[in-house]
């Protein structure tokens, strides 16, 4: 089996991988076993002062990864540097924050001392998604490696470059050899290391599918999971909302990274009295948004990842057509070569339509009315995903006490969702479990080990 990078914006395949061969695989896992070993009993202050050299590699060569991206996945530009910056800053966040976070923690008992140790585990497989091609491994790598673990990275099989040069970020930092490696396996590659005693540990993100897949495999092995899986997230707009703010985020937390984020608002879910300016707004916003070619520094929304994905975004958008919804902005194929597909609006989406029922992962948005905030509470929490959520109106309070019944991993209000180093970041329901990012993300891949003293 072989890997290829194509740029989906021409069709045109820039490059091939050969998969890693089952001995090649093996002596990877074992130079990662005996790596890891070593690293976790280096000082604290040593590992993370390799993060922050890999911060600095990041942030050199942010446009030369961005320009890796727009090729390779279609990230217009501008995003993909940002994208760069962003795991420049968890790598100093984890720099900063490890030694502390990593230190015994006293806790009172029957002893004369008693405490928690955080130690490592081992090698991390890490199981990874093309749509963040550099955040995803970043949000996982920088608080394992700080931990003292090593890191197994099996990259999207249509990103293959991405993960070499993560691979390289990591090597000129100054990292061990062999600490963290990319792979290219098949899904069957994969079973094979999650299978192997020298991998300790899992996490993904990608689809509830994929994740049903590997917590199966993982649980039958004993390993631990963290799956960060799809959403199909709502953004709430109550009668009291400033609508123009909240357009313009509106069309921004669909649009972002061409629409093909798990975090992406999905569902536009707006209280009635305020529907119909809140949707002339939106469209508005969604219909100056430039499509195009993702090295033009003026595009803000670029290809779709590949052409199959395209296939299945425009087939959920026809299902819901003929099942009642209208497209009253794109909503159709364009013509020529690339895998575009433009922002597209779509109103009177019920539940039973893909549109309203299934993570729609483009530049689609389904508008939902609401006859009060009771029922926008209602609508929001009638899904099977609970990764991401947002809630406009003017008054905080509110926000706050409607966030409090919404079933997400995270509620912003008054705000874009995103994933910031700071605050964890995960789901419920089929949006997974376990969480990344701030002190709960760094001790998922910890032996986090009581010493009681007598």
């Amino acid at each position: 089996m072989s890997f290829q990078s194509v740029n989906p914006a021409t069709g045109e395949v820039l490059e091939t991988f050969e998969e890693t061969a089952p001995d090649a695989l093996t002596g990877i896992l074992e130079r990662a076993d005996v790596a890891s070993r070593d690293w976790r009993r280096r000082p604290v202050t040593e590992r993370a002062e390799r993060l922050r050299a890999a911060g600095r590699v990041l942030r050199e060569r942010k446009e030369a990864y961005a320009r890796t991206m727009a090729l390779e996945m279609g990230k217009p530009l501008a995003q993909g540097a940002g994208e760069a910056e962003k795991c420049a800053w968890v790598c100093d966040y984890y720099a900063e924050q490890g030694p502390a976070l990593l230190a015994d923690e006293p806790r009172p008992s029957d002893a004369s001392r008693s405490y928690i140790r955080f130690e490592a585990l081992g090698p991390v497989l890490a199981i990874m998604p093309w749509n963040f091609p550099f955040w995803q491994v970043f949000r996982f790598a920088a608080p394992a490696l700080v931990a003292g673990n090593a890191g197994i990275l099996k990259h999207a099989p249509n990103v293959p470059r991405c993960a070499v040069e993560i691979e390289e970020v990591f090597r000129d930092a100054g990292f061990p050899d062999g600490l963290f490696r990319a792979v290219f396996l098949s899904n069957e590659g994969a079973g094979s290391a999650i299978a192997d005693g020298r991998v300790r540990a899992v996490t993904l993100t990608g689809s509830d599918r994929a994740g049903s897949q590997v917590a199966e495999q993982a649980g039958r092995h004993l390993k631990k999971t963290v799956l960060e899986l799809g959403g199909s997230d709502p953004f709430i707009v109550l009668d009291d909302a400033d609508l123009e703010r909240a357009a313009r985020t509106a069309a921004e937390a669909r649009l972002i990274n061409s629409g093909q984020s798990c975090i992406a608002a999905k569902r536009f879910i707006v209280v009635e009295r305020v529907a119909d300016q809140f949707l002339e707004r939106f469209t508005t916003e969604m219909r100056a948004r430039k499509m195009g070619d993702p090295l033009d520094a003026t595009t803000h929304v670029g290809p779709q990842a590949r052409l199959d994905l395209r296939e299945n975004l425009h087939r959920q958008v026809q299902e819901s057509v003929q099942r009642g919804a209208q497209a009253i902005l794109g909503g159709e194929l364009p013509r020529g070569r690339g895998a575009f597909y433009p922002p597209t609006v779509l109103v009177a989406v019920e539940p039973g339509m893909p549109a309203f029922d299934q993570e729609t992962f483009g530049p689609v948005a389904a508008v939902i009315r609401a006859k009060d905030e009771a029922n926008a509470i209602r609508i929001a929490n009638a899904s099977s995903y609970g990764l991401g959520a947002a809630v406009w109106t003017r008054d905080a309070q509110r926000g706050e006490r409607v966030a409090r019944e919404i079933e997400a991993g995270s509620v912003f209000v008054n705000g874009l969702v995103k994933s910031d180093p700071r605050l964890p970041f995960g789901g419920v329901k089929r949006s997974g479990y376990g969480r990344e990012l701030s002190v709960e993300g760094l001790r998922e891949f910890v032996n986090v080990k009581t010493v009681w003293v007598a």
